[in-house]
């Protein structure tokens, strides 16, 4: 090879070892990057999901079903009450019987007393205001928002209230390496939050947990 080249040749193999080299590091820092942003992100998302779903029990306490949308939960939220109330044994005559018999019979009874009403706002939010904005997701994709389904599954001829609110990770993950967005939407793992999607309810079995592990906290 002509001596004049070799400088060239020199220049080349140093940019070419300079190019693999980042390509390695890149390798590595990436993804660790990656699952920092996610993890940070996804309890953010949870956050919301963990204020649905205690939004949803409260619904269904008072009113016996969930909401199928953010615009009643929230009028809900706003307006609602809890019943306080107190159970106590009492006894009484039983007529039927004490007739029969000739005899005064008595029998055992549960009486309800209520005692008063709180706010559900209160009970939950305090003086937060959060529960106003629950439907947007707080991470990701601008102006994303929440999938909310509500309706009933049919157990032993009984119908059973069911919910769920749900975000994709694409959306959550708009703006990272796609292809590592991909692993994650594959990701089976006891560690990792399975499949493509942050939700907590079903709308295919009767359960109001969440789907991340204990690591993003309680899902429960």
């Amino acid at each position: 090879m002509p001596s004049k080249f070799k400088p060239i040749l020199t220049i080349a193999l140093w940019v070419l070892i300079g190019f693999l080299g980042y390509q390695t590091y890149m390798s590595i820092y990436e993804p660790i990057q990656f699952n920092k942003l996610k993890n940070k992100r996804y309890k953010q998302v949870i956050e919301s999901l963990i204020d649905i779903r205690d939004s949803q029990l409260a619904h269904k306490q008072v009113t016996g079903k969930f909401s199928g949308n953010f615009e009643n939960l929230i009028k809900f939220i706003d307006t609602a009450k809890y019943t306080i109330t107190q159970r106590r044994d009492s006894t009484i005559i039983d007529e039927e019987l004490t007739k029969l018999y000739g005899v005064d019979t008595t029998k055992e009874i549960v009486i309800i007393d209520t005692l008063g009403y709180v706010s559900v706002k209160d009970s939950l939010f305090k003086t937060s205001q959060r529960y106003k904005t629950m439907m947007q997701v707080p991470a990701g994709e601008v102006g994303s928002k929440f999938k909310l389904q509500a309706g009933y599954l049919e157990q032993n001829d009984i119908q059973i209230p069911v919910f769920e609110a749900s975000v994709k990770k694409d959306v959550i993950l708009f703006d990272q390496n796609p292809d590592l967005v991909m692993q994650e939407n594959q990701v089976i793992s006891v560690d990792g939050v399975n499949g493509d999607v942050l939700r907590v309810g079903s709308m295919e079995e009767v359960k109001t947990i969440g789907n991340w592990p204990k690591t993003y906290g309680s899902a429960e």
